[in-house]
């Protein structure tokens, strides 16, 4: 198993004059589920935004090292899985063709075995050379997950990972987050009691946003 830790160090986010959350510090590690929870708004996406690199803190900072090295943030990507509502998928394009695209746009070679085994594994294999644009909002969900595991990461940031999923598709989804924790660090951002339950350690957002305790 890969050494992954992420560290969150003072991190504080704001968007404009709204603070979103301050002062987060924490350390994850492989071979463990983390949550990110909080109600609608609390900052649980901002946060996995930000440990995803898809936005910047306001203050603080977040470190990745890869057993003992930093990596370097133009390099996240080769290490990172992502699942998101806001991830863009193409809907003129068949399910096979976007994780062929992503693959090249990544520079990775296409594993076809890989490939096939996850289409099997989220049940569209069947259904892989039909255009996405015929494709259930579930459907597309689980070619999210293909997206983000078909390069083998080493950190998986699952934001609201069972949106849209019926409760077979949860299941799957389940199974599949427990047997990636054995090896890597995954991390769910979600405010649904099933999928936090996977969780072996939650951070609890509204905690760090300080207009919330002054409310209190």
């Amino acid at each position: 198993m890969d050494n992954y830790t992420l560290t969150l160090h003072n991190l504080t986010k704001l968007f404009g004059r709204r603070l979103i959350f301050t002062d987060i510090n924490a350390e994850f590690k492989s071979g463990s589920i983390y949550g990110f929870a909080g109600s609608n708004g609390s900052g649980k996406s901002t946060l996995a935004k930000i440990v995803a690199g898809v936005i910047s803190p306001t203050k603080g900072k977040v470190i990745h090292t890869l057993n003992s090295k930093i990596i370097n943030s133009d390099n996240l990507h080769e290490y990172l899985g992502f699942v998101s509502p806001y991830l863009i998928l193409y809907d003129e394009f068949s399910a096979e063709e976007n994780i062929l695209h992503f693959l090249k746009i990544r520079g990775i070679d296409a594993d076809k075995d890989k490939i096939d085994s996850l289409f099997n594994d989220f049940n569209l294999y069947d259904r892989r050379n039909d255009l996405l644009k015929g494709y259930s909002s579930g459907m597309k969900q689980r070619i999210k997950f293909i997206f983000a595991l078909v390069h083998n990461p080493s950190l998986l940031v699952f934001d609201e990972p069972t949106s849209n999923l019926d409760s077979k598709g949860k299941d799957t989804v389940y199974k599949i987050v427990e047997e990636e924790a054995k090896s890597k660090l995954v991390i769910l951002a979600s405010n649904e009691e099933s999928d936090l339950s996977l969780c072996h350690e939650t951070v609890f957002v509204e905690k760090f946003n300080q207009q919330e305790k002054n409310k209190k």
